[in-house]
């Protein structure tokens, strides 16, 4: 039977809780809306589809996210009772540490057995869900995906060029297919027309070309080159290949326990390591039990006397959770490098951080004034005095508004912006920390298996940085001015303002000029460093991942398309010393397309012009379709092959350029007659996005002199919720103007709309 202070103490802890769970959950599906969300709209998916994609996607994020928000929860819940002596009054009425314990230990099973649930049985089926939904889906739309003037790669052992597609879905103009099964000589394809056939019923999957000729030279004898004409060819791919009847293979983490038994036994039958699914296992099971050493932890670092309260807690507890995983993934190397055991491994974090939390109880428990604070997170606000009421009632801060009027900085504007730069500091602070734990979460694995370095890791982060701050500015803005207008309306001090004569609009000018700098901020940062940190932060995470870059990428990408339009592909690049390995080079000529003349030399050097060795080439006669002499040298000069730097430089994503270099290469694009819809959406977009930081302050600002009295956390919650429509409202009108149903900057202009005409509305509506 619960108590009346237990239930109390669970008041104070469950919103907080429920605050952690929205923010925690809400960064991580930030990633997943933006980039896999998008990207389906964009390509038709019907938007119940996308939602049921999402839905499953969620277990994933709370199976970590609970513990989090639990230990966030009670810290900060605990920090404010602290922070206003109520710890001290219930230890003083006969509380002790150890009976608050009681109601924590209740919320800590109800977390632990959800977080086990989920990780046991709702996220093995929920991941294969995701995969499942989103391979039919894609696949179902192959036809859709080939994109004019981009290589297409997703169907086995081909890779697909296409210079026209047809807006009614209706096929290709001028096609190139590379049967690619031998990597060194493709067998080549160049017709009319092409299209795709695919049948999931009857397991067909079929490519369709008209109108060309397939080119196929022995690689052996390479004088033998035979060239076949076709009014209509059928290319049938592997069906398995795009249709597998088990679907996509199951990671460790989708596996059940009993599977994960089995596949342990099999490893050992093997002589292999079962080392990785028992921890698996293990891991199923320490993460629920986390929920329970947080609660220790929080009860032990919440029951203080210091003046910081909730602030300190957050901060506090972002470290706590980074201290956890960096053990788990500590010992899990050290179960890979047979120093503990793997039924060990997932253990440590847990023993470690509960003993902490036993001897911070037993420590707490002899002298509740012991405290541990942060002094940066003192609250100590500017020309500010403390009236008690008569009634008992929770004190009021009376500003001394000395200076009125519409004189710049006066000491209300240094309050105001002080308090609004504080908050906007923790939660800039505390939001970035998110994106550091879920990005080292996600990357570990990679630096405790030996797969990376820490300095790589290090640097990865460092120039990961500038993309974190360009998603947290406007939500640390958007909290900032809800938490700050909220506190000011919680303790009548903006009455006593109105009283005064100054204006809601006058009061919040600081906040306003400073989303003004927040704007400024953010069009800097993505016309500066963005683009090329981005970049590089590109390649290190495709480094850390897989060791390499990717296959179509920067140093390796084999396929590119040069400045006249011949098509290169080669083998390998080696930057260091410009040389490339096995390179084809295929020419065109205009209507009907065919292929003119084709290149190889199995290695090519670059001096001062590009150098080839064991060179061979053949010209065809255009449309009379006569094949010219073989002509061979053991070397001869290649001037027509770009230079190094276009094989060293990747054709970039809108991402990863800045305004400018974005509006040149449109531009580019758009004289060479290509499709620049979706990159005139991203060049409108670099645009707008920066303002999202001013339109979330004005729609922030009636909103938190309406919740304002329900306190901070109220505040916060509504921050979350606004961001994250503002960012599916982004999404939607972004993927709808990349498929050119509306103009393109009206879709990257539309939610600032959106959201700044509802500002203006609730403006213009609030008491002033």
């Amino acid at each position: 039977m619960l108590r009346t202070t237990d239930r109390y103490i669970l008041r104070e802890v469950i919103p907080p809780f429920g605050l952690g769970l929205l923010v925690f959950t809400f960064l991580l599906m930030l990633p997943p809306i933006m980039e896999v969300a998008e990207d389906l709209i964009a390509k038709g998916v019907d938007g119940l589809t996308v939602i049921r994609i999402m839905l499953t996607l969620l277990p994933q994020g709370l199976g970590v996210t609970i513990p989090m928000a639990l230990l966030i929860g009670v810290l900060m819940g605990l920090g404010r009772m602290s922070s206003d002596r109520e710890t001290v009054a219930l230890q003083a009425c006969g509380v002790s540490i150890y009976r608050m314990f009681y109601p924590l230990v209740l919320l800590a099973v109800f977390a632990g057995v959800t977080t086990c649930y989920i990780l046991v049985i709702a996220l093995p089926d929920a991941n294969q869900s995701f995969r499942e939904i989103t391979y039919r889906t894609v696949a179902s739309r192959a036809a859709g995906e080939v994109k004019p003037r981009v290589f297409y790669s997703d169907f086995p052992n081909v890779m697909l060029y296409v210079r026209e597609v047809s807006t009614a879905g209706d096929g290709w103009s001028d096609v190139f297919l590379a049967d690619t099964r031998r990597s060194e000589q493709p067998d080549i394809y160049v017709a009319m027309q092409g299209h795709v056939v695919l049948d999931r019923e009857k397991r067909l999957v079929d490519i369709v070309l008209q109108n060309g000729a397939r080119h196929v030279v022995d690689p052996t004898e390479r004088d033998v080159y035979e060239v076949h004409k076709f009014d209509e060819i059928v290319i049938g791919l592997d069906a398995e290949s795009v249709f597998p009847r088990t679907g996509p293979q199951r990671g460790l983490a989708e596996l059940t326990i009993p599977q994960l038994q089995e596949e342990a036994i099999r490893m050992e039958s093997l002589g292999l390591s079962p080392h990785r699914p028992i921890m698996e296992i293990h891991r199923k099971f320490s993460i629920p039990v986390a929920c329970f050493v947080f609660v220790l932890i929080g009860l032990g670092l919440g029951v203080t006397s210091r003046k910081d309260g909730r602030l300190a807690s957050f901060a506090l507890g972002i470290a706590v959770i980074f201290t956890y995983y960096v053990i788990m993934y500590g010992g899990e190397a050290m179960a890979k490098g047979g120093l503990v055991s793997p039924h060990l491994a997932m253990w440590l974090p847990n023993l470690a951080l509960g003993l902490l939390g036993l001897v911070l109880v037993v420590w707490r428990s002899g002298s509740v004034e012991r405290r541990v604070a942060l002094p940066f997170f003192s609250p100590h606000l500017a020309d500010t005095s403390s009236v008690s009421s008569t009634e008992g009632k929770t004190p009021t801060t009376v500003i001394n508004v000395s200076q009125r009027g519409l004189r710049p900085l006066t000491i209300l504007d240094w309050y105001v912006t002080k308090l609004y730069l504080r908050w906007a500091t923790v939660a800039f602070v505390g939001l970035l920390g998110i994106f550091y734990i879920a990005t080292f979460i996600d990357l570990s694995d990679k630096l405790f298996k030996g797969e990376t370095t820490a300095l790589t890791l290090l640097e990865y982060f460092w120039y990961a940085t500038p993309q974190f701050a360009y998603y947290v500015v406007p939500v640390s803005a958007l909290m900032a001015t809800l938490i700050t207008v909220g506190l000011l309306t919680k303790t009548s001090e903006l009455t006593v303002m109105k009283a005064c004569g100054i204006s809601l609009y006058r009061v919040s000018l600081p906040i306003f000029l400073c989303s003004l700098v927040w704007s400024g901020f953010l069009f800097g940062l993505s016309e500066s460093i963005l683009a090329q940190a981005n970049r590089r932060a590109e390649t290190l995470n495709q480094q850390i991942r897989v060791g390499a870059t990717q296959t179509v990428d920067v140093l390796n990408r084999k396929w590119i398309i040069s400045s006249n339009g011949a098509i290169y592909h080669y083998l390998y690049f080696d930057r260091d010393l410009s040389e490339l390995t096995s390179l084809s080079v295929y020419e065109f000529e205009g209507q009907p397309w065919e292929l003119s003349r084709r290149t190889f030399a199995e290695h090519a050097t670059f001096t001062n012009a590009w150098e080839g060795r064991e060179v061979w080439m053949r010209d065809f006669g255009g449309t009379s379709g006569s094949v010219l002499p073989y002509a061979a040298a053991v070397t001869q000069r290649l001037p027509f092959i770009e230079p190094p730097e276009y094989f060293q430089t990747e054709r970039p994503d809108a991402e990863l350029m800045s305004f400018g270099e974005l509006e040149t290469y449109i531009e580019e694009l758009r004289a060479s007659g290509f499709d620049v819809v979706s990159l005139v959406v991203a060049l409108h977009r670099k645009a707008s996005f920066p303002f999202v930081t001013l339109i979330l302050t004005l729609i922030a600002l009636p909103f938190a002199v309406t919740t304002g009295p329900r306190g901070a956390l109220y505040g916060v919650g509504v921050g979350i919720s606004l961001a994250f429509t503002y960012w599916i409202i982004l999404s939607v009108f972004g993927a709808i103007g990349s498929a050119g149903i509306i103009a393109p900057a009206l879709a990257a202009w539309a939610p600032n709309v959106l959201f700044g005409a509802s500002a203006g509305y609730f403006l213009l509506t609030v008491r002033t």
